[in-house]
């Protein structure tokens, strides 16, 4: 893999220093009070794992071509952040492009090599709670390799499935795909991989699921400014989450590799979030009060709002 240059090692030294604090800070925001249910969870994005067969050079541009060297020892760094915080998070969700692209259309490729499927594994393997693994566009080469193809390695290699619902402490968490419909079938006349889609077979799904009225958490790759709006009438992502914003606290993407807040712009609160392959600070940590149907955004005040980056606590 990639030589540490001075300024790779400068960075990767002050993540270590923000990782003490917020450590640090962790200790005295989240500090328990007898009889709490309050429980904690974190979420990660475009993570961007690379093999031995990854051409360097490949990306666009200098930023990008740097960082893509430096995927692993940011996810592990924000995954030692992740363990080492008491009280702990139970649960970590990951939102997609989990793995960077695929050096083969080969399903057998990936059974006879260690490829970066199987090094994006061991590294998540080291959380100490559960992770749950969502799709990017990453994770499929809509243009050249069967969705399907794509569909079976995952549950061979990561037990997941194209879409999930994960119910906990009374609540769900939802990862859409937009990958499923219309837009990102390659025979299709609407063909257009920059735009998501869910298709109706899991429009449907995902209706049922908010028909439950839990409070649910809903994380979907692509920003959803670029998913359709509808796609079937007027039966689509957007129409549902206005329907049911009340039930829905929060809606997180990532894609796009920076902070940025659209408020209530879709109707529940929705974020896109940052990548480790950029900043291994780039975490949410999230605190969940059922008590009074709440939930804090921790390290808020960590972030660089629409850029990479996130910054460290400092102390009152």
């Amino acid at each position: 893999m990639a030589q540490l240059t001075r300024r790779s090692f400068g960075a990767l030294t002050a993540a270590a220093l923000t990782a003490n604090l917020t450590r640090s800070l962790w200790a005295r925001e989240v500090a328990q009070q007898s009889g709490s249910r309050k429980f904690y969870i974190a979420l990660i994005a475009d993570t961007h794992i690379i093999d031995d067969f990854y051409v360097k050079g490949s990306e666009n541009g200098v930023e990008d071509n740097e960082s893509i060297l430096l995927t692993t020892p940011r996810l592990t760094s924000a995954r030692d952040l992740i363990n080492s915080l008491s009280p702990a998070i139970e649960q970590v969700f990951l939102l997609g492009d989990y793995f960077h692209n695929y050096p083969s259309q080969d399903y057998d490729f990936y059974f006879k090599n260690k490829t970066r499927l199987d090094n994006a594994k061991a590294i998540t393997d080291g959380f100490h709670m559960p992770i749950h693994i969502g799709w990017g566009n990453h994770d499929y080469d809509v243009r050249h390799v069967p969705r399907e193809m794509s569909h079976r390695l995952f549950k061979a290699k990561f037990n997941t499935e194209p879409y999930w619902a994960f119910d906990y402490k009374g609540y769900k968490f939802v990862h859409l795909n937009n990958f499923l419909g219309s837009t990102q079938d390659n025979k299709a006349p609407d063909f257009n991989p920059n735009t998501g889609s869910l298709g109706e077979e899991q429009l449907q799904w995902f209706e049922a699921q908010l028909a439950q009225h839990k409070p649910t958490f809903v994380f979907v790759h692509y920003p959803l400014l670029a998913v359709q709006a509808t796609e079937f009438k007027d039966f689509g992502l957007h129409p549902l989450l206005r329907k049911h914003a009340d039930t829905i606290p929060l809606v997180v993407s990532g894609h796009v590799h920076k902070w940025v807040d659209f408020a209530h712009t879709y109707g529940p609160q929705h974020y896109i979030m940052a990548a480790t392959r950029y900043d291994p600070n780039a975490y949410m940590l999230l605190e969940i009060d059922p008590d009074h149907g709440s939930y804090r955004f921790l390290n808020s005040n960590l972030v660089e709002w629409s850029t990479h980056y996130s910054k460290p606590y400092h102390t009152a």
